[in-house]
């Protein structure tokens, strides 16, 4: 039996388009493949590397810009189109105990960050330490350097929005470049999107498995 061809929605470039799918057993790799050639419109592009391995597609089809993540059994894709190059960072996070939150943030964190976790309430630091995490994740693969750069070098606030940016060091740029933006599954997952210029409207879909 012949599957019926995925449908892709039109992709304006005031727009940031995230699908969602499960990540196990290879399903998130295929899926994946199969949502960018539609993307792309061309199957004989291939996904080249970059220094720090973050997946881009070579000119003249680097105007669209795509990462993805997956935590457990989920993972998720995100794309938007702009100028040559334009990228976008996304992270995903299961919700989970994580007893060595606080010390993390000690390491890796800016120290007014550290001092905001250890100010909440117990029931809310871990779901703040896996906002500010995902937020950092998400512009520093938007950025292409990873983990790499230094997760203290991109700092954020927290308020009942998420992470807001609040100050970058480095030729990630300054803070308010950057658009982050939380999303919200209301399943145990925390994730943020990134990508630095103006504001634009997220449409999210799912993956048919």
């Amino acid at each position: 039996m012949t599957e019926a061809p995925l449908h892709i929605p039109p992709l304006a470039d005031d727009e940031i388009h995230i699908w969602r799918c499960r990540w196990a057993g290879g399903a998130g790799e295929r899926a994946f493949a199969g949502i960018l050639r539609g993307y792309v419109g061309d199957e004989a592009v291939p996904i080249e590397r970059g220094e720090h391995g973050k997946p881009y597609f070579p000119a003249p089809h680097d105007t669209l810009g795509f990462n993805w993540s997956h935590s457990g059994d989920v993972a998720l894709l995100a794309l938007g189109r702009g100028s040559a190059g334009f990228e976008v960072g996304v992270d995903v996070e299961a919700v989970r105990p994580r007893a060595r939150a606080l010390e993390l943030s000690q390491r890796f964190f800016a120290p007014p960050e550290t001092a905001r976790l250890q100010g909440l309430p117990e029931p809310e630091r871990l779901q703040g330490f896996l906002t500010l995490w995902t937020a950092k994740e998400a512009v520093l693969k938007a950025h292409g350097s990873g983990l790499s750069y230094g997760l203290h070098r991109v700092a954020f606030s927290l308020n009942k929005e998420g992470a807001m940016p609040e100050a970058f060091e480095g030729d990630v740029g300054v803070a308010r470049e950057w658009q982050v933006r939380p999303l919200s599954f209301g399943d145990g997952l925390v994730a943020a999107v990134a990508w630095r210029g103006e504001k634009r409207a997220l449409r999210v879909f799912t993956f048919p498995l």
